[in-house]
């Protein structure tokens, strides 16, 4: 059965006010159009959990949608702070709780498996255990000695941008693998965002990419250009200097104000979007084919 729909319906009918929301990807495949329409829909009290929050998260959380954050390190890569949120964090209008990298996915890896918790061995981080409640130690029961635990992570809803999907939801990821599966199957409900909707013929020919598969899936959305100014391997680069850019923009309330009129509440949609960046951008972040070595999975 088709799940295809378009990113504003998809939005409209999975994500609510008040949810728990991970928008999921690693340097590359960070959904930002799926971003970009919560916040047209205005959707508000929401909690935004990511292991890198990146520009999108600061985007949401200058539009008023956040209410909550759950994170492993935050920053503008490469520049700096996220200075949005920053600035709410230091004025205690946002709530937050801190983790490692690892403490995250071990959360989204306990979320997936249906546990009640995960234990970490302990690291020299102990000001995370203090500063974050939710950080346990208990005793392994087989060696007697102190591990780590943590719970589970469970979204309400997570959105994974892939690079090709089919239209039953079955999604082929390739690049830097991030936290896409642990993320869409600790979830209760998945967006799938692609780049391309192909046939299940051609998701069926490489099924070892297949990282996410159609039973988990609610609504498939064919979104191309979904990750900038992150990038999607294959499809287009990273946008470095926007990057840039938007540390200069987020200086100040009214200049981030001014972006997210210009460029999401005025724009319909990530064709218009992709559209008003202009074709000096579109040739900047044009890829060249880089094929790898064809598998053979033989015949029979």
């Amino acid at each position: 059965m088709s799940k295809l729909c378009s990113l504003a319906e998809a939005i409209s009918r999975y994500v609510h006010d008040g949810d728990l929301v991970y928008l999921a990807g690693f340097t590359h495949l960070i959904p930002f159009a799926a971003g970009h329409e919560i916040i047209r829909q205005g959707r508000k009290d929401l909690v935004l959990a990511r292991a890198t929050p990146d520009l999108i998260y600061d985007q949401m959380a200058a539009a008023g949608c956040a209410r909550k954050i759950i994170f492993s390190y935050m920053g503008n890569p490469g520049v700096g702070s996220l200075k949005v949120l920053r600035r709410l964090l230091e004025a205690g209008r946002l709530e937050w709780e801190e983790y490692s990298h690892f403490g995250m996915i071990t959360r989204l890896q306990a979320g997936a498996s249906g546990l009640p918790f995960l234990p970490m061995n302990p690291t020299a981080a102990t000001d995370l255990e203090q500063a974050n409640p939710l950080y346990r130690r208990v005793t392994d029961p087989y060696s007697g000695r102190e591990v780590i635990v943590v719970p589970p992570l469970q979204p309400d809803v997570a959105v994974i941008h892939v690079q090709r999907a089919d239209a039953r939801g079955n999604a082929h990821i390739w690049g830097i693998i991030g936290e896409q599966k642990e993320a869409a199957f600790a979830a209760r409900r998945v967006i799938i965002t692609a780049e391309e909707i192909v046939s299940e013929e051609v998701i069926r020919s490489d099924p070892n990419r297949t990282l996410i598969p159609e039973f988990i899936v609610d609504a498939v959305c064919h979104v191309p250009y979904c990750a900038h100014p992150s990038y999607t391997q294959g499809y287009y680069d990273r946008d470095n200097a926007f990057y840039l850019q938007w540390d200069e923009i987020s200086e100040t309330e009214s200049a981030v104000q001014a972006y997210l009129n210009e460029w999401i509440f005025g724009v319909p949609d990530r064709n218009a979007y992709w559209e008003k960046l202009g074709a000096e951008t579109h040739a900047r972040l044009h890829v060249a084919p880089r094929l790898s070595h064809p598998v053979n999975y033989g015949a029979y």
